[in-house]
């Protein structure tokens, strides 16, 4: 699916990335939404992914899925299932849960990171095996990176950089804003300006393992994805946004 983890401006210091906000509104702007993708495997139709965003109690809460279509099952079955979490504090985001069931191939897992940021520190469990990592307040998850994105004003030629903490490594993803822009259609009907944004990935998301990707995001104050594009071992996956809906943010119930 999209994966979406990307960042800010021109050689920012980290703590810049959760750049304080005046309300939790303009903190997450985008609970509500719900888009859809269409996902191909170069010129093949390979599958469909989806991401919901919902108010919870104190932030809001993402759910991502993508699943392969029952021909692409054969070569390389994709089920991979997302929820990620965050708050609004003073502002600014901070992630407090990301769980991840990915099936792709041969290869699963079941990772469950959760930020106690309150003592800078995060707990990342896999098969059972829990670990404890020395993380400071303001890291995000690669989710909630990609959202905090899509809130900052965004300039053509911009060297972006975010603290994230994923599978077990603290890093900052960085992300180029290419000076050029381009033209795509929307699902609504209407051609619109992308950003063409390139954040490189040290981490595997979904449908895709670690590596570089392009989004094209609409160049106005949603910023919304029209269009991903991730490299993998063998040709390109390719999202192509088909459904994009805004409905009145309801509360998600917290994940157990």
């Amino acid at each position: 699916m999209i994966l979406l983890a990307i960042c800010i401006s021109a050689q920012s210091a980290s703590a810049e990335v959760v750049a304080a906000s005046e309300n939790p509104v303009s903190c997450m702007p985008y609970n509500g939404e719900h888009l859809s993708f269409d996902v191909g495997w170069e010129f093949i139709n390979a599958g469909s992914a989806t991401m919901d965003i919902s108010a919870s109690q104190s932030g809001w809460q993402v759910k991502t899925f993508a699943r392969t279509n029952k021909a692409l099952d054969i070569f390389r079955k994709v089920r991979d299932y997302i929820t990620a979490e965050g708050i609004c504090i003073n502002g600014r985001m901070q992630s407090t849960l990301f769980d991840a069931n990915l099936h792709e191939r041969k290869y699963k897992a079941v990772k469950r990171t959760d930020f106690l940021w309150q003592e800078n520190k995060v707990t990342h469990t896999q098969n059972q095996v829990t670990e404890h990592f020395d993380v400071p307040a303001g890291h995000l998850s690669v989710i909630d990176a990609f959202l905090a994105v899509r809130n900052l004003k965004l300039t053509p030629g911009q060297l972006i950089k975010i603290p994230v903490f994923d599978s077990r490594k603290r890093y900052e993803i960085e992300v180029t804003i290419a000076k050029e822009k381009k033209v795509l259609k929307a699902p609504w009907g209407e051609k619109v300006s992308c950003l063409i944004v390139k954040p490189k990935l040290l981490s595997e998301g979904i449908f895709t393992n670690k590596g570089e990707m392009t989004l094209y995001m609409s160049d106005d104050e949603r910023h919304i994805p029209i269009k991903l594009i991730a490299k993998i071992k063998f040709g390109r996956i390719i999202a192509n946004l088909t459904g994009y809906a805004k409905s009145e943010a309801k509360v998600a119930s917290a994940t157990q």
